[in-house]
């Protein structure tokens, strides 16, 4: 069975899915397995970063599947020890030797580590890797509105997406509210928090019971009507299947807003705060 999602455009003419698969600790030949399925499932937005490790079983997951690689979409991300300009290019090569591929569909600057203070010169590396054609799109992971508005100030060019940490316990309003006057298209990492907070809590079974869909389901509905193109992360082929299949319900306002009121102003799982923190 494939699953068809649904596609949003980008602020640079790029349309991706609404909704994306994540690799996060996906590797070696059981994770380029998982990452196969997950396109045979009907998955088209893959996501990976260099600092994950895993950018050559990304690569090797696509092999093993009969899809072409122009209907995929493919992300990884550039780490904070390359931020210089020199780094930063020579990085966006590796990833796309690791990965075997032309090029990304999307890069990422996964941090803006603020005290290292150099996201600016970073970014200036993927505009111009854009423009040699290396990738498609570009983005950032983790940054403020005021991170974002100096990248512009300074380059002109804003980015395409924003990939942040999101799920019900920490949603990110006014994040998700600055994005949308701007133009940059919101992504949710971690989408379903810790699965064992979501499958505890109450007001989630509540709302499965009521839908006749599972926790996940509830919870990946909730991002799309945010209009937050979430990345769930499955090694299971029935999970894969049951986390695309969000697109035949709608949650009511009522229920939108009984989610929206479990987040919490300390929800961040791990307390990284971009304000402050500095990814290695």
């Amino acid at each position: 069975m494939i699953s068809q999602i649904p596609e949003i455009n980008l602020n640079d003419g790029l349309r991706i899915p609404a909704l994306g698969f994540g690799t996060y600790k996906l590797w070696g030949n059981e994770g380029a397995g998982a990452i196969a399925s997950a396109i045979d499932h009907g998955y088209r937005l893959i996501d990976s970063a260099y600092n994950y490790e895993n950018e050559g079983t990304v690569g090797a997951g696509l092999k093993r599947t009969s899809v072409p690689r122009e209907e995929l979409r493919i992300t990884s991300k550039l780490p904070g020890r390359y931020h210089t300009y020199d780094k930063a290019v020579k990085a966006i090569q590796e990833s796309l030797y690791r990965a075997d591929m032309d090029y990304y569909d999307l890069y990422l600057i996964h941090w803006p580590n603020p005290i290292q203070n150099q996201y600016v010169e970073a970014w200036q590396a993927l505009i111009d890797a854009k423009k040699w054609g290396l990738i498609r799109s570009i983005g950032v992971c983790n940054f403020l509105p005021e991170h974002m508005e100096r990248l512009e100030k300074e380059t002109g060019v804003l980015p395409s997406i924003n990939q942040v940490e999101l799920h019900p316990f920490f949603n990110q309003e006014e994040q998700r509210k600055w994005h949308e006057e701007h133009g940059v298209a919101t992504e949710s990492w971690s989408p379903l928090a810790r699965t064992n907070k979501v499958f505890s809590n109450d007001t989630i079974k509540e709302l499965a019971d009521k839908y006749n869909k599972t926790a996940s389901q509830i919870i990946l509905r909730w991002h799309y009507q945010h209009g937050a193109v979430a990345i769930p992360k499955s090694a299971s082929p029935k999970r894969q299947l049951e986390n695309i299949s969000v697109f035949d319900f709608a949650l009511n306002e009522d229920d939108m807003t009984t989610l929206d009121k479990l987040t919490r102003p300390d929800g961040r799982m791990n307390d990284q705060d971009p304000a402050v923190y500095e990814e290695f």
